[in-house]
C-alpha cells in the first residue's frame, strides 16, 4: 500500500502530528481509512505488525493526533498547554503500549491500534518534557504545517525536508531571480 507519508520530522510524535498536512489551506488527511492508519503504524517502525484497525481506531488516532499537535504548538509558542489536549495525550500514554518481543530473528512488536496509539502518546510525552523540545520548528514553506526537530549545525534548518518543501522553495526563488534579472536588463 502506498503510504503517501514520509517520516522526516525526527520524532514519531511529530511524524504522527504531520498526518494532517497543510492545516491552514487544503488540509490533506492521511487517516481516511483504517487501512491507512495500519499502514502508518507499520511505516513508522513503531510496530512490525498491527491487528486490523477499524473506524473507531481511526477516530481515536485523529483525536490523539490533534491533541499532540495542540501540545506541540503550545510548547513551540511557549504557551500553556490546553487541558483537553493534555488529558487526551496523558490518557493515551497511560494505556498499555506496544510491547516488543525478542525472537530468534530479532525484535518483533505486534500491537493493537490502542497499544500503538499509546506508544505514540508516550513518544509525545518524552518529546515535550525532554531535551529535544526546544529543537522543534515549523517548516518555513507557508502551506506546510509540519513540525520537525532541527538538529542542524547552528539550528539553520528551515524546511521539514529538502525533497518536499525545500526543493520547491529553492526552485521558486531561483525562477524569481531569473525573471528579475531578465526584466532588469
Amino acid at each position: 500500500m502506498d503510504l503517501e507519508h514520509v517520516f522526516l520530522c525526527g520524532s514519531p510524535a511529530l511524524d504522527f502530528a504531520a498526518t494532517l498536512r497543510a492545516r491552514d489551506t487544503v488540509r490533506f488527511e492521511l487517516f481516511v481509512t483504517p487501512e491507512r492508519l495500519s499502514a502508518w503504524f507499520l511505516g513508522s517502525g513503531l510496530v512490525d505488525a498491527v491487528t486490523s484497525c477499524d473506524e473507531a481506531d481511526v477516530a481515536a488516532a485523529i483525536a490523539l493526533r490533534e491533541a499532540v499537535y495542540a501540545l506541540v504548538t503550545a510548547r513551540r509558542r511557549d504557551e500553556p498547554y490546553g487541558e483537553d489536549a493534555l488529558a487526551a495525550v496523558n490518557a493515551a500514554a497511560g494505556r498499555p503500549p506496544a510491547t516488543p518481543r525478542l525472537t530468534p530473528a530479532g525484535r518483533w512488536t505486534q500491537a493493537t491500534a490502542p497499544e500503538a496509539l499509546s506508544t505514540v502518546a508516550r513518544h509525545a510525552v518524552e518529546l515535550l518534557a525532554g531535551p529535544d523540545a526546544p529543537l522543534m520548528k515549523e517548516c518555513a514553506n507557508p502551506p506546510c504545517t509540519r513540525v520537525f526537530l532541527d538538529r542542524s549545525r547552528g539550528s539553520r534548518r528551515q524546511w521539514c525536508g529538502m525533497e518536499s518543501c525545500g526543493n520547491r522553495l529553492k526552485a521558486a526563488a531561483y525562477r524569481s531571480r531569473k525573471r528579475q534579472a531578465a526584466t532588469a536588463t
